[in-house]
């Protein structure tokens, strides 16, 4: 199973997921950038199984990144198995 790492120490913001997250599953310039966008990629274009960890995510982070967590939490759960995905403060 692919792994991969997002260290939110290094990512203050939703816009610099969205340059992370397009560059780790080498997205085109067409990549909408948005929560929408992530979804769809991660439930119907990435390769599958993957795990996705998102790293040192503080309390505030948590709370910033709150949206983008969920997506992530319903995506497993869609996913059935495919997807795992853990946050790690």
């Amino acid at each position: 199973m692919k792994k991969v790492e997002f260290d939110f120490n290094k990512i203050p913001d939703l816009n610099a997921f969205y340059d992370e997250f397009k560059q780790r599953f080498d997205l085109g310039d067409d990549f909408g950038a948005n929560l929408d966008a992530v979804w769809d990629v991660v439930t119907g274009y990435i390769q599958l199984p993957v795990e996705i960890n998102f790293i040192r995510v503080t309390g505030q982070k948590r709370t910033r990144f709150a949206a983008l967590i969920l997506l992530f939490e319903e995506a497993e759960e869609e996913l059935e198995g495919e997807l795992r995905f853990n946050v790690i403060g």
